[in-house]
């Protein structure tokens, strides 16, 4: 008899499905992205219930549909309380998650993207980190990882510390992206780039960016 697989990754999103079940959209390192069902999820102090909302982490045992993969059981490394706590935090995980979504591909290699989306998430949680760094240092890793990112633009002068510094998120191992703090007028410029950037290679309208925007 075939074992169920087994998979590591980030739920992205959840739906209702049904009277009692959740379809939920999963980042993994394994298989890319899947949608997977949690049969019973909606029913009270269901086992699943908890373990199978948007950007919780974890295990997850799974066994194979035709069109979907469905969730057997679950082990959750990391809830991401913080965020739960946090709305605008939540927000900003929330529309990370989008883009991850935007980015992955089922049965592709995404392991690169699940490692910068569960260290963003991480980094959302330090108050040491302000949430529009965060924010423009995943925007332009992700870009990087999609093979998109053109360069450091030359069309406009930049501080030296800005050019510094988007070498840095380019390079640098994704564990070591979220070691650094910059000034605000440097802030100022990596946004515009990730902006500019985002509006270029991605041209989405993300709902919980609009969320963002409406919070200032």
């Amino acid at each position: 008899m075939q074992e169920n697989p087994q998979v590591t990754g980030i739920i992205l999103k959840q739906s209702p499905v049904g009277e009692y079940d959740r379809v939920l959209t999963i980042l993994t390192k394994e298989r890319g992205k899947i949608q997977a069902f949690a049969r019973g999820a909606r029913k009270p102090n269901n086992r699943l219930s908890a373990m199978t909302t948007p950007l919780v982490f974890g295990t997850f045992k799974v066994y194979e549909g035709r069109t979907a993969y469905t969730i057997a059981e679950a082990d959750i490394q990391n809830y991401f309380e913080e965020l739960r706590m946090d709305y605008i935090g939540a927000c900003y995980g929330m529309y990370f998650a989008e883009v991850a979504g935007y980015y992955a591909q089922e049965n592709n290699d995404e392991k690169e993207l699940l490692k910068l989306l569960y260290q963003s998430l991480r980094a959302l949680c330090k108050d040491a980190l302000p949430n529009p760094l965060v924010r423009c240092i995943f925007e332009l890793r992700s870009i990087v990882i999609n093979g998109e990112f053109p360069g450091i633009p030359n069309d406009y002068p930049l501080e030296e510390s800005t050019v510094y510094a988007l070498d840095y998120i380019v390079r640098s191992p994704i564990e070591k992206l979220y070691t650094f703090t910059v000034s605000d007028s440097v802030l100022t410029q990596l946004q515009q780039i990730a902006e500019k950037y985002m509006k270029r290679y991605v041209g989405e309208n993300f709902k919980s960016l609009e969320v963002l925007q409406t919070l200032g």
